[in-house]
């Protein structure tokens, strides 16, 4: 699973892409976050309670059904958090009365749509990457870098899978001791002295970071291929 965060109206929508499943799991409250205008996250935990009850008794175990999968919550933890499919957010939307349900279902139906075209045609994710940034205002020069970056990171990761490592603790832990290696900080103390939060650090990266993160990370996937541990440790 990897987590990422959608934007609907400049709203965030925390969201998992599972290869396993082919498909988008979103945050239910999120969802309702955005439909209810709620003032803040607990309001939209609360409608979801009482919904949820409510379709329960209806006997709609469609979406009553969610999962509940690790997302990133306020205070910057992983929590379990109730996830829905796509079609589950429709049957949902169904429920909810809002001005935004027919926008917001549009908006489901392209971020599918765009995953879709994604897996036929991978250029198209760095092409979607590249007008991001831009949008963001970063200069071509720092975008080429991050770019390049991404692809370096997926050819280590890559590597990781090969020999069998998970992801999550495994791939944070080997990320620290690369980070640590060029900068003498792990990644949670480089964040810290950037000053970020929740904010991504190579999306924070000067191109001279970026640069020594990339030779860092291409050294430790060509070393790993010529060495081939046999375990994590």
């Amino acid at each position: 699973m990897k987590n990422q965060i959608k934007l609907f109206e400049d709203k965030k929508v925390r969201s998992l892409w599972s290869e396993q499943d082919e498909q988008w799991y979103f945050s239910v409250v999120d969802v309702i976050y955005i439909l209810t205008n709620q003032e803040n996250y607990q309001g939209a935990r609360n409608y979801w309670k009482v919904l949820k009850h409510r379709l329960a008794k209806e006997g709609n175990e469609t979406v009553t059904n969610c999962n509940r999968l690790k997302l990133e919550a306020e205070d910057g933890k992983m929590r379990m958090t109730y996830v829905a499919t796509t079609q589950q957010l429709f049957r949902l939307i169904q429920s909810i009365p809002s001005k935004k349900a027919e926008p917001f279902k549009l908006w489901l139906a392209k971020v599918a749509s765009e995953r879709l075209d994604e897996m036929q045609d991978p250029e198209l994710t760095i092409d979607r990457a590249l007008q991001q940034y831009l949008n963001l205002g970063y200069s071509q020069n720092w975008i080429n870098q991050r770019l390049k970056s991404i692809e370096i990171r997926k050819e280590l990761t890559d590597e990781w899978r090969r020999l069998g490592l998970k992801e999550g603790q495994q791939f944070a832990s080997l990320t620290d001791i690369i980070t640590k290696s060029w900068s003498d900080k792990t990644t949670k103390e480089y964040k810290a002295l950037k000053g970020l939060k929740k904010e991504n650090l190579r999306d924070n990266m000067t191109n001279v970071e970026l640069i020594l993160n990339m030779l860092a990370e291409a050294s430790t996937k060509d070393i790993s291929q010529a060495v081939n541990p046999k375990n994590f440790e």
